[in-house]
């Protein structure tokens, strides 16, 4: 039975709680959360134990914890729990500052636990069937990739702009896909309704001849989450809510054959198992820091007006 924790139960966090809630072989020992009232109701619902001070929680023998807490707070609770001896999965991005991505990267290598960076759209099914598919060479050598992820803002999503909020999920997902780390970035943004940014188009290089172009906004009234992948043979056209896959070659349009399931179960079974295995989770603290250092250079590369080398 791996014994579990959730700290943060808010709009995702009330999801971990669910999910945990229903796994076999898991035991949801408590969550966490400054909201009183919030976190006892939902721990009446789940029939868990309800904490506001998270390092109670921490201190109950946990295997393992999520960490659902607005990004600034990612490196001190993290820390936290591997000083309590507890594998981490922290939602993206991985903290707020490449500095703080490292400090909990290096913890987690002392202690020796795991650090899982919630990056959820690699566990979505048509993203997994996708990266079947390009490793299969189906569409021969994958050229170029780009997304559209947009939607009408949350009012809620204050201490970042859109970049580090949406934008990190297909920085993230392009490279995984290609397999290989972003070279360079730049990126035309702007800020018209929050803050920081709430539109930008985010322009990815690979190994110089490897392309990606990442559209995010706030500003549609209606939510678009789509990726193109084009290769020499033929092109995918993927659908993120749909978890669709479509293929198009000289021959035939064809749809694969996907096996919808929600993308957040997935991820927590594969966390919930390696904890279980001792195995060497992805994405992992490395992985969850080259989006973010991808999306810190979007960021300068917008406020500099200039091509930003990683």
């Amino acid at each position: 039975m791996i014994r579990v924790g959730v700290i943060g139960v808010g709009s995702m966090g009330k999801n971990h709680v669910r999910i945990y809630s229903e796994m076999e072989g898991v035991e949801l020992v408590g969550i966490s959360d400054v909201n009183q009232a919030l976190v006892e109701e939902l721990a009446h619902t789940f029939k868990t134990t309800a904490y506001t001070d998270y390092k109670k929680l921490l201190s109950q023998g946990l295997d393992a914890v999520s960490i659902v807490v607005p990004t600034k707070m990612h490196k001190d609770v993290t820390l936290d729990a591997l000083d309590a001896g507890v594998n981490v999965l922290v939602e993206k991005p991985i903290a707020d500052t490449l500095e703080n991505a490292d400090l909990m990267i290096k913890a987690a290598k002392e202690k020796g636990l795991m650090l899982m960076v919630g990056h959820i759209e690699r566990f979505n099914p048509a993203v997994i069937r996708l990266k079947q598919i390009i490793e299969s060479g189906l569409l021969g050598k994958i050229v170029s990739m780009s997304t559209r992820r947009v939607g009408a803002y949350n009012p809620r999503i204050r201490d970042v702009g859109v970049i580090l909020d949406i934008g990190v999920h297909d920085v993230d997902i392009i490279s995984y896909l290609y397999g290989k780390k972003i070279d360079q970035v730049y990126t035309i943004a702007g800020a018209n309704i929050h803050s920081s940014e709430d539109h930008a188009s985010i322009h990815l290089r690979f190994d110089h001849e490897y392309s990606g172009l990442v559209d995010v906004n706030w500003l549609t009234p209606h939510k678009v989450r789509t990726l193109t992948a084009v290769g020499v043979e033929g092109v995918a056209y993927l659908d993120y809510l749909k978890q669709s896959v479509v293929l198009h070659d000289k021959e035939w349009v064809r749809e694969a054959k996907v096996e919808p399931k929600e993308p957040l179960l997935n991820e927590l079974q594969y966390f919930v198992r390696c904890v279980a295995n001792n195995e060497y989770p992805h994405p992992n603290g490395e992985d969850g820091k080259h989006a973010l250092e991808a999306c810190m250079a979007a960021i300068t590369s917008y406020h500099e007006e200039k091509v930003v080398d990683i």
